[in-house]
């Protein structure tokens, strides 16, 4: 250590210090005396920041939309952390496992994002750096920026495919519950990275932060920082008018450490960062307080809420780059030059200081061999593998196999599977909102313990009353990659009718995992106590429609299992496809269906739709029947004699519309066999829930070609650009009005 560089010890010792009644550490070091540090250039630093200003206010004046206030507020911020010195990060391996990860919660900052890719990566190209054609992925350039917002050009919000960022975010307070799932993998594997997040004041008035505030200081994540943008206002105006209390309340009431420091001194931000990784010895989580001023030299919206995401208009931002030091082209539309304008004042030295501080930064991640051992020394007996690598046995152990013509809860066969799969692997994590008593992921918790203080390795975890954090850590979570290249996965459960509730943050991870396939997550939400079987708890916890929310969602299926024996061979099915599923479940015992003869086995699930009973032919009038939920199929069947002479019934039992439509296209001569063309105009479905789940089923054969929708994530673009990406503009809509006239 530097003999000019003070401890954390010593900063707590000078005065500035207290210590809460929760135990952790308040510091203040606004204003302090703080010695110079080694390596830290503030003059450099400074330079850095006003350049990343440049960059971001020319992003905005040419897309004219973004935020402007929030980016060039938190500018010195994210230049200090990445000259900090305690940093790890390589630009040359963005993604390299070792790194400390980065998470944007203050998504919409983008263009302060894209100019801090941009500036790093121009650094490196003017000093020669050849990058690796496996980094060129998470590059950009300054010139890029000059089509920010459009399509193909730097998104609108973060992504998580480029480098210095390590989540997809823009959902304002999410951040806070990916970085305590991030934090969260990295200790209970005992890996040395940190977590820094990146936010915003008014993203703690979301109830999500709240539940990710608690649980990480209850977990002790002390490798979870926070570096906060305390500007005082949201979009709409101060975040007084919602926060009644000191805002540093906020935080010292949850038992965080506490570290303020001037949100633009690059001295008192530099000893902050290195404060927070030193640690205080206390096993907290660290919030440093940035005290800024919104929009800050943003012209005449400098320190106000309209700088969020109001642009200045083009005299106006030509005046203010002049105040910067930047000049640029009176005439609008001409953004390019504009953004070459700023990149022209980049010295020579301020890139060769930038370098040498991401070389240090890069020196700080650690060998990934090194990591692995790590890695496996901590976990010791524990078996390394993860979910990729397992595979359903040939034959099923007796916990995985239920009778024949018992009842039994679907609940109790996702409990047996859920404890053996955390004895086939130490990346499996699982809990529940409060609720592990009845949804019974207990058994899979106690494998390992909980996760806590005092067991950090534990992989169970326990939310409390909590869906939306649960959510959104667990969906991080298995986004992760580990070294060694392992997966985790997670699974966590509610009743489906609070499913909902956990739904925007399951949005955001299957955006995550589209935009950046390298982070796709396997994850169960598991849909407890689903359907009219929890009829004695009234219609706030009827599952009933819940699925109609999910069904739509691009990367996720829902699976609803008959009986429990189709529930194990569904999981199976899941980890081997290592696609996201949201996983229905019932609390009473439902039958176990006899296999065998014209009813094949319960693997036949795995298709979305089998035929449970085939035509008899007898002769009579044929009817076809669609059935989804095991308690509807046990009373089809217990009918079924009273029509006996009448009718030949065929029953399909249904576990997935969405299996079954990929099984059309992957197989179709299989799916006909189940369900032929000529059967759906003589079809009846029975479902104990939205009856617009089985839809495809009563849809004729062609029904898919005349549904027309946009399928898929789009990407950031102005709207004349995302309708013609869709087929949706006045041409693409013409042309399939004509093909079905030539019909």
């Amino acid at each position: 250590m530097a003999s000019n560089e003070m401890t954390t010890l010593d900063l707590c010792v000078s005065g500035r210090s207290t210590t809460t009644p929760e135990g952790a550490v308040h510091l203040d070091i606004r204003g302090a005396d703080l010695p110079a540090l080694d390596g830290i250039d503030e003059p450099r630093l400074e330079q850095i920041a006003r350049l990343l200003r440049g960059l971001a206010f020319c992003a905005v004046d040419g897309a004219k939309s973004g935020h402007p206030g929030g980016s060039s507020s938190k500018a010195e911020m994210v230049a200090a952390l990445l000259a900090s010195g305690v940093f790890a990060f390589d630009p040359l391996r963005p993604k390299h496992p070792g790194r400390d990860r980065l998470v944007w919660s203050a998504g919409h900052c983008s263009p302060l994002f894209h100019a801090l890719v941009s500036l790093v990566y121009e650094c490196q190209r003017r000093a020669g750096v050849e990058i690796p054609a496996s980094a060129l992925p998470a590059v950009e350039y300054p010139e890029d920026l000059a089509r920010f917002r459009r399509l193909g050009g730097p998104g609108g919000h973060v992504e998580s495919h480029l480098a210095l960022a390590d989540a997809s975010t823009g959902s304002s307070g999410h951040g806070f519950s990916i970085g305590l799932g991030l934090a969260a993998v990295q200790r209970s594997c005992a890996l040395p990275c940190r977590v820094f997040v990146i936010a915003g004041d008014a993203e703690s008035e979301e109830g999500m932060s709240y539940e990710a505030r608690n649980l990480a200081a209850t977990l002790g994540m002390e490798n979870l920082v926070v570096t906060l943008d305390y500007n005082h206002f949201g979009i709409d105006g101060p975040i007084t008018e919602v926060l009644p209390v000191p805002y540093v309340s906020h935080w010292r009431a949850f038992g965080w450490n506490v570290i303020e420091a001037g949100g633009h001194n690059c001295r008192e931000l530099v000893h902050a960062y290195r404060a927070a990784a030193q640690g205080f010895g206390n096993g907290r989580p660290t919030v440093i307080l940035c005290h800024t001023l919104k929009g800050i030299h943003y012209g005449r919206l400098e320190g106000t809420a309209d700088s969020h995401g109001t642009p200045l208009t083009h005299p106006e931002f030509v005046g203010l780059m002049a105040r910067l030091g930047f000049t640029v082209t009176t005439e609008e539309g001409h953004t390019p030059d504009d953004i070459a304008a700023v990149v022209s004042s980049l010295q020579p030295a301020d890139a060769d200081y930038l370098n040498a501080r991401l070389a240090a930064a890069r020196d700080l991640v650690p060998d990934e061999p090194e990591l692995q051992r790590l890695m496996e020394t901590a976990l010791g007996p524990r078996p390394l593998a993860d979910y990729t690598a397992i595979r359903r046995p040939a034959i099923l152990p007796p916990e995985l196999t239920f009778a024949p013509g018992t009842n039994v809860p679907t609940r109790k066969a996702t409990e047996a599977w859920f404890e053996w799969m955390m004895r086939q692997t130490p990346f499996f994590y699982a809990g529940a909102g409060d609720l592990a008593k009845s949804i019974l992921t207990g058994k899979a918790e106690q494998v390992y313990g909980l996760m806590s203080r005092d067991n950090p390795l534990g992989r169970g975890l326990r939310f409390g009353i909590a869906e939306q954090n649960m959510s959104m850590m667990c969906v991080a979570m298995a986004g992760e990659t580990l070294p060694g290249g392992f997966k985790p996965m997670t699974a966590f459960a509610s009743y489906g009718v609070f499913s909902v509730m956990m739904a925007n943050a399951v949005r955001m991870g299957l955006i995550n995992s589209d935009v950046n396939p390298a982070a796709r997550a396997f994850f169960i939400l598991l849909a407890a106590h689903d359907g009219p079987e929890t009829g004695e708890d009234g219609p706030t916890h009827h599952g009933l429609f819940w699925m109609s929310l999910y069904s739509a969602y691009p990367g996720i299926k829902v699976y609803k299992p008959l009986d429990a024996n189709e529930a194990v061979e569904m999981l199976f099915h899941a980890a081997s496809r290592g696609e996201p599923i949201v996983f229905s479940v019932v609390r009473p015992g439902v039958p176990v269906f006899s296999r065998g003869g014209t009813t094949p086995a319960a693997i036949e699930a795995v298709n979305g739709a089998y035929v449970f009973r085939p035509y008899t032919n007898n002769g009579k009038r044929k009817l076809a029947i669609a059935v989804c939920g095991g308690q509807v199929l046990a009373n089809l069947l217990e009918a079924l004699p009273a029509f006996e002479g009448v009718a030949d019934i065929k029953i399909i039992a249904v576990t997935s519309p969405e299996l079954f439509e990929e099984l059309r296209i992957r197989d179709p001569r299989k799916a006909a066999s189940i369900l032929s063309d000529n059967e759906r105009h003589n079809l009846i479905a029975f479902h104990n829930g939205w009856h617009g789940f089985l839809y495809p089923f009563l849809l004729p054969a062609d029904g898919l070609a005349r549904c027309y929708g946009i399928d898929r994530f789009q990407r950031s673009g102005r709207p004349g650009e995302i309708y013609a990406a869709a087929g949706f503009h006045p041409k693409g809509i013409e042309e399939k009005i004509a093909r079905h006239l030539r019909v």
